[in-house]
């Protein structure tokens, strides 16, 4: 290209610019898989105490939920632990109740520990117990309480990201604490069979895997599914529950998804890049989208993750890979 093109090329940008124009050929936007999140690691027995001071510091009724967002470093101010997904420790005591409201966003909770407390969806009481992964569908009125004796606490997980990119983020509270209870299950029934899918339930299918289901990069991998369409439990999330076995050494594996991963029991070592990690019972784990990774583990170890599969599969986006 000639330097009067240049010149003149360069005085055309600045013409349109007031038109809020831009040439095709000017642009930089990234055209290649990957995201602005970078990977991220919380340590559970760092930020428990966090969540045993906020008891202190914040009454339940002030913080309406008292949860420490784990934001993605490159994201801050954003509350978001990827750039599709949205996770959170959230603590309950004895006797508090978490009012009820319902939102756009789709949301999910996994018992981290403690027992005695519950989750109300839609009017379904259910109780939470450590490993449990329940579901609260979008709009959906739903409140939590603790009628133990000791704390509770688990991981929320919300697709927010993709209300807030189409502007369709609603939120409405319940003009009463507790929307009123229709059914109490202790157990998985017919009113609870879509939003609650209990630890040992799961466990036991994973146990009952045969080794020749061992994937090479997850060891064994359950997707929860709902019972009724066979489907994920959300349009936008996909959850998992996998099981490395003892000395396990995985293969480099990517994905156009982001993964949150919590360390339901055991440890394992995860190599992202050029850095490893070591993620204990309870750690939280964010890997975004393309980035390689590899799993090892010299016990037996249980991860629970959700990520933004079910979306991307849905429109056709996803992709994954097996390096060697």
């Amino acid at each position: 290209m000639n330097t009067s093109n240049t010149s003149d090329l360069q005085q055309f940008k600045e013409s349109v610019h007031p038109l809020n124009l831009l040439p095709l050929w000017e642009r930089h936007v990234k055209l290649v898989p990957g995201s602005q999140s970078i990977p991220a690691h919380w340590s559970y027995d760092k930020v428990r105490p966090f969540l045993e001071e906020s008891v202190r510091l914040i009454t339940k009724k002030d913080a309406d939920r008292r949860v420490l967002v784990m934001e993605n470093p490159a994201l801050r101010g954003s509350s978001f632990i990827s750039q599709s997904l949205f996770a959170g420790q959230q603590i309950i005591m004895p006797g508090e109740v978490a009012p009820s409201h319902r939102h756009s966003p789709n949301a999910l909770r996994f018992v981290v520990e403690g027992e005695g407390a519950y989750t109300s969806v839609d009017g379904v009481k259910m109780k939470m117990r450590p490993g449990d992964f329940i579901v609260t569908p979008n709009f959906m009125w739903h409140d939590h309480g603790n009628e133990g004796n000791q704390a509770v606490v688990w991981m929320d997980g919300l697709d927010t990201p993709f209300t807030s990119l189409f502007g369709a983020h609603f939120r409405e509270n319940y003009p009463q604490d507790i929307y009123p209870v229709t059914h109490t299950c202790h157990q998985v029934d017919e009113h609870s069979a879509n939003f609650l899918y209990p630890w040992q339930t799961s466990f036991d299918q994973l146990l009952a895997m045969p080794p020749t289901k061992i994937d090479p990069a997850h060891g064994m991998k359950l997707r929860y599914t709902n019972p009724q369409t066979g489907k994920d439990p959300f349009t936008t999330i996909a959850a998992f529950l996998q099981m490395l076995p003892k000395g396990f050494q995985g293969q480099t594996y990517r994905s156009t998804d982001h993964t949150v991963f919590n360390v339901a029991q055991g440890s394992c070592l995860l190599e992202v890049g050029h850095q490893t990690y070591h993620l204990a019972t309870h750690d939280v784990m964010v890997i975004p989208a393309w980035e390689s990774y590899r799993f090892s583990s010299s016990e037996m170890s249980i991860l629970f993750s959700f990520s933004d599969r079910s979306a991307q599969q849905a429109l056709g986006f996803w992709r994954e890979e097996y390096l060697a």
